[in-house]
């Protein structure tokens, strides 16, 4: 009892963060106000944990939950569609997304290193830069984030067994057969557009 009542916020982190991720497998608009909440609830458990890359994200996740939940409401207009349809990733906005993760991993990186005592800067700017580049991929609904996901949670669990943070340890495993899930799903109702009508960063950002 006495440990439930340390890490209740955790805990309840981590069951809202399972639910997260099944309504990102159905499609599910619900997820980004939950979204909202999972994150604020990790903010703590991070800051707590001295993971300050990964609390930083969080904070991200809260802005992003609101421009996610924008583009899945009304991003479906480009495509003359209803609702925000499934794409993949053209090749040259793969290039530019290569180039924000190297960015963002070295930027990360530096700050944790010399500016924070995080025990593992390394593995925590390159799931903190991943994390950056998938989500930002999910708001837009393009299928590859699935993949990117899958390396960033097994990444995180490593570091997270480190820690000691169980729960989101299990969290994590989860997370890393719901991604797999998640990818096949999402390749059924994948609609197939031309490379030249996929968007890319620098536009309607």
């Amino acid at each position: 009892m006495d440990w439930l009542a340390d890490h209740y916020i955790e805990i309840i982190g981590a069951l809202a963060g399972i639910i997260y991720v099944f309504l990102e497998i159905r499609q599910n608009i619900w997820l980004w106000p939950l979204g909202l909440v999972t994150s604020t609830l990790y903010v703590w458990v991070f800051f707590t944990s001295k993971f300050y890359a990964d609390m930083g994200l969080q904070t991200y996740y809260v802005l992003i939950s609101v421009y996610g939940w924008y583009w899945w409401l009304k991003g479906g207009k480009k495509y003359n569609s209803d609702s925000l349809p499934v794409t993949r990733v053209s090749m040259k906005l793969s290039v530019i997304l290569l180039f924000v993760f190297i960015a963002l991993f070295v930027i990360i990186w530096f700050v944790l290193v010399n500016y924070t005592d995080s025990p593992v800067p390394l593995g925590d700017a390159f799931t903190t830069a991943l994390s950056i580049v998938a989500t930002w991929m999910l708001a837009r609904k393009i299928m590859e984030h699935w993949i990117l996901w899958i390396i960033a949670d097994l990444v995180s669990m490593g570091l997270y067994i480190y820690k000691g943070l169980y729960p989101t340890v299990i969290l994590f495993a989860v997370y890393s057969v719901m991604a797999v899930i998640g990818y096949l799903e999402w390749r059924k109702t994948l609609i197939a557009y031309l490379p030249e009508r996929i968007e890319e960063p620098e536009r309607d950002c």
